[in-house]
């Protein structure tokens, strides 16, 4: 949806993207259950910062919560996150049929 080959990508808000993916799902006759994000990255750390960005998340996809897992890993100073070259992060979404 959001290829970063777009000039209209670069620098485009996360949180609009979120919100048109999500609408894409709900048209697809889904809906979000809960979802559990990780953030891979050496620095900086997340930890004060955690409970902010699941309520960001919550907001945009409007679920509780509870509903919303946001963990962060090192690399360990280990391969391009550990030296800190890049962030990477996952996402898994558990999703349920509504028609």
């Amino acid at each position: 949806m959001f290829p970063n080959t777009d000039p209209a990508n670069r620098g485009r808000d996360s949180g609009e993207m979120l919100r048109l993916a999500h609408a894409e799902v709900r048209k697809a006759g889904h809906r979000i259950v809960n979802l559990d994000c990780i953030v891979f990255l050496q620095s900086p750390k997340l930890s004060p910062h955690k409970q902010a960005i699941r309520e960001r998340i919550a907001t945009l996809l409007e679920l509780p919560v509870e509903c919303v897992g946001v963990k962060a890993k090192t690399g360990e100073a280990v391969g391009p996150v550990g030296r800190e070259e890049a962030v990477m992060a996952e996402s898994v979404v558990l999703l349920e049929k509504t028609n």
